[in-house]
Formats: structure tokens, sequence, C-alpha cells
């Protein structure tokens, strides 16, 4: 199984969507009113779409997962950078520390690096940190649920097999989850699959699934931390 999309629940796809595309160079790929995705393809490295679906309103009071954007000896530009784009600068009680917090327009917050040797060949996202109760645990899951290896990192985390993009970190969790996370991930079935066998394969590692009442053509899930992810069904062959 492939890891395809980072999502970011957006009030405004567009607008947030802008953000997101010039803050990272991505490249667009769908631009409507109710759903923006932009690719960000990594050379020799992975290809991750940024999906914003338009959602009623969004509660990011206790965000479990974030971007770490690449800064390194670049830092402080490229925090003014993003903050010609929208961003906003944001105390959430980090204190003193070698990185920058801020916030999107829509007030999610992210970070902007320092320079570390293991974000080499990261591209513009240096790492996703996510909340966990047992971070060795996620990063076994995740690991063998879409293929990338550990590496070395502060906390438990995973890159892509070829050693470049972002890192997926897993990070102590403050608190038990609470609400619905805004950026969450998608994983994709491959061809030879059905999305049946994908989810089967997902819950016997430590998923379980998420009760909902979206039509969605995707399975939701949650890892063994409670931080939901979706299912996406195998892409249609040409000429399907």
């Amino acid at each position: 199984m492939q890891l395809e999309n980072i999502v970011i629940d957006a009030v405004e796809p567009k607008a947030l969507g802008a953000f997101w595309r010039d803050a990272l160079g991505a490249e667009t790929l769908s631009w409507e009113d109710e759903l923006v995705e932009v690719r960000l393809s990594i050379p020799s490295g992975p290809v991750l779409d940024i999906c914003l679906p338009r959602i009623p309103e969004i509660d990011n009071s206790s965000p479990r997962a974030h971007l770490d954007l690449a800064g390194g000896a670049e830092r402080d530009a490229v925090v003014e950078r993003l903050l010609a784009l929208g961003a906003t600068r944001l105390d959430i009680g980090q204190g003193t520390v070698p990185w920058v917090v801020l916030a999107d327009p829509e007030s999610n917050p992210f970070c902007v690096m320092e320079f570390r040797p293991e974000y080499a060949d990261s591209g513009p996202i240096a790492g996703v940190p996510i909340d966990s109760a047992d971070p060795e645990r996620d990063a076994q899951f995740w690991s063998a649920l879409v293929g990338w290896e550990p590496c070395a990192g502060i906390v438990p985390s995973l890159r892509h097999p070829s050693g470049r993009g972002p890192l997926l970190e897993f990070c102590p969790e403050l608190g038990p989850k609470t609400g619905k996370n805004h950026l969450h991930l998608d994983v994709r079935t491959p061809a030879e699959m059905t999305m049946g066998d994908a989810v089967a394969r997902a819950l016997a590692l430590g998923a379980w699934e998420v009760d909902h009442e979206w039509d969605v053509p995707w399975t939701i899930l949650a890892d063994p931390s409670g931080n939901e992810f979706c299912i996406l069904p195998p892409e249609a062959s040409e000429g399907a």
C-alpha cells in the first residue's frame, strides 16, 4: 500500500489551498470549491498530494498532527516568506526553541524547522509529527502498512524507502485524543489488491474502523492511537 495524500480540512479550500500550494511550491491538480489538491514531487523520492476538502467548521484547539516545514540555515527567510503569504506567528507555550511556530490562514499550527541532518533531502516538508500513545508501536504499524522505513530522528520516525522526502514522526501524546484530527493521511490500495483486502490488512495490524455517516467511496480507519486515516480504492485503470 502507498501513502498518497496528506489531507488538511478546510473551511475555504481555495484560499487555504493557495497558501499551501505557494508555501510548498506545489503543482495544482484540482481547484474546485469543495476540494483543492496540489502535488508535491520529491526528486527521486515520493510523490505526495496535499488535499484540502471543504468542511463546515474546524476545531483545531488540540491538533494531533501538523506539518514541519524545512527551514535549515534559511529558517528566518522561510518564515518571512510564509508570513508574506498569510501565515501568522503563534504562541502555544513553546518557549525558547530552535524552530518557529506559525499558523496558516485557518489557524492550523505548523512549524519551520532549524537545521537537522535527518531532514536532508526532505523537500519543503521536513516532517509530519503525529501524536501517539505508543510511538514505537505506531511507527511499526505505519511501517508495516505503507512500507516506509525506520530512520534517525528525535522520536521514532519513518521515511520513504528512497531515503528522501518528509519524515513521519511519532511523538508522545500529551493526553488522550478528543475530536477529529484536522490533518490525516490517505493510503492507496494497490492495483493487485481489493480495498476490502487492504482494509483487512490494516485491521490485522491494529487499526480499527471509525463510525461515521458520510457516504464516501473509501474506508475510514484509525491507527492504534486513534488517529484517523483513509484506505482509498485502487486507482481506476485507463479505459475502465
